[in-house]
């Protein structure tokens, strides 16, 4: 294969982004083919690569950066049907968003540094699903990371935006540090940062610390995949634009850690405590998310929590041992997420709200967006995990990967032991992933039935964003095409990965692993969950309808379903209140403190130092007046008084 191409696929949105920002405010009719252009071009040559790469074949290429003492740092690709399916995804999504973003932020004077910086974005997880080098893989890291951070508060003006935006940026830096502490020890144990010689030592057994090294890899895991405890950012990051909200939660940056782990599953696969950490972590995150989705009102919220939800089960997959199983989620989560989140932007466009609860009371909404409308109830319905959709075999997937490593039959293939997953973490997946399925479906059919349907079953909150009443919206409203075919684009994978599900060797030839043979007590099991989840939304809303045609108090769906559990689901259960007085709070009051010893302590002394010295000027100053009788005068003085002391002294 010609190097060239897999190289460009990174170094064009790279290049894009740079000229986008060198360009941007002298030649503003310059930023949208920069941003576009570029991305698209990129798309197709990760599919060409994928296409000439083939399956069950790898590529190793990389040339040595620099001499460090210990592990050598090497610029190298590491491409196989793995990252051939991720990158592919990325380009696509990425096409989509900025093509959607030139419609959606078409009057935005800051959208040529915010077109740069999606490139950047896109730029940087190319890298880490390209790079066959942990250190570099750890540039790419960061770069999204720091574009999150920018993208997140794009809206700066508004006091969320800037808030989301740096609590984004410091929860996935605190996960970062002993992410990188462990891959430090990760490259000291098998002397090479190179992605094959990790996976070759751990093969042969070489790791001396796989359980320490695997802990504090899933810290950064935990951080930029918004797993618990450090999920809480995700939902606050939805006061960014809409279409970063798409690509944050599709394609890149959550992507990246449920990568991580899958490439480096053979180290992981060599603790069993780290694999029940995984399982736990994933067990909690699914079901917790899935109750707070409930309780939103916000759509961009629900469909956040869905984000943290979904990646529950892919790490959950993870820790059942299996791979493709996470794999395929990854993928089918990322076209059905990414369509579900530029039909919101295109709802909230219509409905200039947030509120589900304000759409509701909005006459013919769905009317006014068909494309939106159906598209994402395409998505939904993926999300719940209906067939013949994406989600629905995915979702199989990871239930029948939980449920054989519940039976100790985990699915590892040659990545490693099967004996290495403990039946407890099968388990562990297995009940959360079948709950978690049927509050999926619960609160995608209530958001589906509140914000379209015309049955006006909840009042909105007192700080609910401004809803127009029917008369004031514009009757005739259609969404830009260029915010509309890109949904159309997406929900072709969205059906189209479903099918492909149905054969079950495709994705085992792509990624050199075992056939997947779904369980038929599993497949009903998961389904029937998603069908008993759709009732009962659907028996709750049909409930709060009849109480507000009876003049009772509007309810909401989820506050029937939830009853005491709703204030606590609505608010997170508290999780950030609990990070507020175990961190910020004393941060802040340590913060105070230093800052009182520095000004009231140290400055005082600082101040006292430098005043020293003119004090005792002015007074040699007083004394050297110049006249010699009182120079004499003060010569006497002190002879008279050292005789005296010697003679009182003797």
């Amino acid at each position: 294969m010609n190097l060239a191409l897999p190289i460009l696929v990174p170094v064009l949105p790279a290049l894009g982004a740079a000229a986008g920002l060198a360009t941007g405010r002298r030649y503003p009719g310059l930023a949208r083919p920069l941003a576009v252009l570029p991305v698209a071009v990129s798309a197709v040559l990760a599919l060409v690569t994928a296409l000439q790469l083939g399956t069950g074949a790898t590529l190793d290429a990389g040339t040595r950066l620099a001499p460090t003492g210990g592990p050598d740092l090497s610029l190298a690709l590491h491409l196989d049907g793995f990252s051939s399916v991720i990158s592919v995804l990325v380009g696509l999504v990425a096409t989509c968003v900025q093509v959607y973003s030139t419609a959606y932020l078409k009057d935005d004077p800051r959208y040529p540094s915010y077109a740069a910086l999606v490139s950047l974005f896109t730029a940087a997880m190319f890298l880490v699903v390209y790079s066959g080098d942990l250190i570099v893989l750890l540039v790419g890291w960061e770069v999204m990371g720091i574009c999150s951070y920018f993208l997140i508060g794009h809206d700066w003006e508004g006091a969320d935006a800037r808030t989301a935006s740096l609590k984004a940026f410091l929860v996935t830096k605190l996960g970062d540090v002993p992410f990188l502490f462990g891959l430090f020890l990760l490259g000291a144990d098998a002397g090479s940062f190179r992605i094959t010689e990790v996976l070759r030592t751990a093969a042969d057994g070489g790791l001396h610390h796989p359980t320490l090294i695997a802990l504090l890899l899933l810290a950064g895991v935990a951080g930029k995949s918004a797993q618990f405890p450090l999920h809480t950012w995700l939902p606050d990051a939805m006061a960014g634009p809409t279409p970063v909200s798409a690509l944050i939660h599709a394609a890149t940056m959550v992507a990246a850690g449920v990568y991580l782990v899958a490439r480096l599953l053979p180290v992981f696969l060599l603790s069993s405590a780290a694999l029940l950490v995984l399982a736990a972590m994933a067990a909690v995150t699914m079901v917790g998310s899935a109750l707070c989705a409930l309780a939103q009102d916000d759509l961009k919220r629900v469909l956040a929590y869905s984000t943290v939800g979904q990646l529950g089960y892919m790490t959950g997959a993870l820790a059942s041992g299996d791979r493709q199983a996470a794999v395929f989620h990854l993928v089918a989560h990322g076209a059905f997420k990414a369509l579900l989140f530029l039909t919101a932007g295109v709802v909230i466009h219509a409905a200039h709200t947030n509120s589900i609860s304000a759409m509701s009371r909005i006459d013919g909404l769905r009317r006014r967006v068909p494309d939106a409308y159906w598209t994402m109830g395409l998505g939904l319905a993926a999300l719940i995990g209906l067939p013949p959709f994406a989600g629905f075999f995915s979702k199989e997937s990871v239930l029948t990967a939980a449920e054989h490593a519940a039976r100790g039959e985990a699915l590892t293939g040659h990545l490693g032991p099967a004996s290495a997953v403990p039946a407890a973490a099968g388990w562990t997946v297995l009940v959360a992933g079948l709950l978690t399925a049927l509050l999926t479906a619960a609160y995608a059919t209530r958001l589906w039935l509140v914000a379209f349907h015309a049955r006006p079953v909840a009042a909105a909150p007192a700080d609910a964003p401004y809803s127009p009443e029917p008369d004031e919206a514009d009757p005739a409203h259609a969404e830009p095409g260029a915010m509309r075919w890109p949904l159309w684009v997406l929900a072709v994978p969205t059906l189209g990965f479903g099918l492909l599900g149905l054969r079950t060797d495709w994705l085992p030839a792509l990624l050199d692993g075992e056939p997947l043979r779904p369980a038929v007590a599993t497949v009903a099991l998961g389904l029937g969950a998603a069908l008993a989840g759709i009732l009962i939304a659907y028996a709750a809303w049909r409930r709060a309808g009849a109480r507000t045609a009876a003049g009772q108090p509007a309810a909401d769906p989820g506050r029937l379903l939830l009853g005491p559990a709703y204030g606590p689901a609505q608010h997170g259960f508290g999780v950030d209140r609990l990070y507020s007085a175990l961190f910020v709070r004393p941060t802040g009051a340590a913060a105070r403190l230093v800052r009182f010893l520095d000004r009231a302590v140290v400055e005082t002394y600082v101040r006292g130092a430098g005043a020293a010295p003119g004090w005792l000027g002015r007074a040699v100053r007083f004394a050297q007046t110049g006249n010699a009788q009182g120079y004499l005068s003060a010569l006497l003085a002190g002879a008279v008084l050292l005789a005296v002391l010697v003679a009182v002294g003797s």
